[in-house]
């Protein structure tokens, strides 16, 4: 049996993924359970440090509305539950939420003995930049979409109708829109994702703009309220991101066709 030195400069990127493929399945098993376990204990250990303050993050998350309420009016708890399982519920959120990236440090843990050294190297900022872009899309929501959307509905309402929110439905409400603004910042990494593999060219996506628009707004209608406010501040920004997703990987692949020449040019 050859020694892990011998092998020759050329296959010294393929190493990692040949030793996994040799480890045996239970052993992988083992690790992947001890990945899972401390993912868990992170986002357990989150929540009891933050479920002292429970009433505070739900005041903090409902504070875009409660800022617009009509005097005299108030959110309101119609089940009797409600008052411990709502603040619950977005505590439980909120950990998670803060322990994501521990959770994709440990998947990464997990499979990066598996990866080239090259794919390593792409993959560490492409797993931090949606990260980012996530938490990004959250804070957009809160800070831009939440004060206009909630100003809107305050507003607009019959005179004789008194705005009294139910703290659960409220909650439902902010967290589709929170995972919808997270999960729509994440186009730039998908367009590149799709330019860097092949899959597409950046010449076939400028073309299908008018599809990528309507599409745009396709997606709001489904991942917001019924109302074009909300799906406009969801689609717009999807479209913006995604001509950003272009750039990138415009730029990104004209780096590998110089690389190319170049290489071509060192063959000759």
């Amino acid at each position: 049996m050859s020694n892990p030195g011998d092998y020759p400069p050329s296959h010294k990127d393929q190493r990692p993924r040949e030793e996994l493929s040799q480890a045996p399945l239970v052993e992988h098993l083992i690790e992947l359970r001890s990945r899972l376990i401390k993912a868990v204990a992170v986002v357990l250990v989150m929540f009891l440090a933050l479920y002292a303050f429970a009433n505070d993050i739900y005041g903090f998350v409902a504070e875009p509305l409660i800022a617009l309420l009509p005097a005299g009016s108030q959110m309101i708890a119609t089940e009797v539950a409600s008052p411990f399982l709502a603040p619950f519920k977005l505590t439980l959120v909120v950990a998670v939420f803060l322990a994501i990236p521990f959770v994709l440090h440990q998947a990464w843990a997990f499979v990066a003995p598996g990866l080239y050294d090259n794919e390593k190297a792409l993959a560490i900022p492409i797993l931090v930049s949606s990260v980012a872009l996530f938490y990004a899309g959250a804070a957009f929501a809160y800070y831009v979409v939440f004060p206009l959307l909630f100003e809107f509905f305050t507003q607009t309402g019959p005179e004789n109708v008194a705005v009294m929110t139910d703290i659960n439905q409220y909650l439902n409400f902010v967290l589709k829109l929170f995972f919808a603004f997270g999960v729509a910042f994440e186009i730039p990494i998908a367009t590149f994702l799709l330019i860097l593999s092949g899959a597409t060219t950046v010449q076939s996506l400028s073309q299908k703009r008018p599809y990528i628009i309507l599409g745009c707004f396709v997606i709001g209608m489904l991942l917001t309220p019924p109302d074009i406010i909300s799906q406009s501040l969801l689609a717009i920004p999807m479209y913006l991101l995604y001509e950003v997703g272009l750039l990138f990987g415009r730029l990104v692949r004209r780096r590998q066709l110089r690389a190319e020449a170049e290489a071509e040019e060192s063959g000759e």
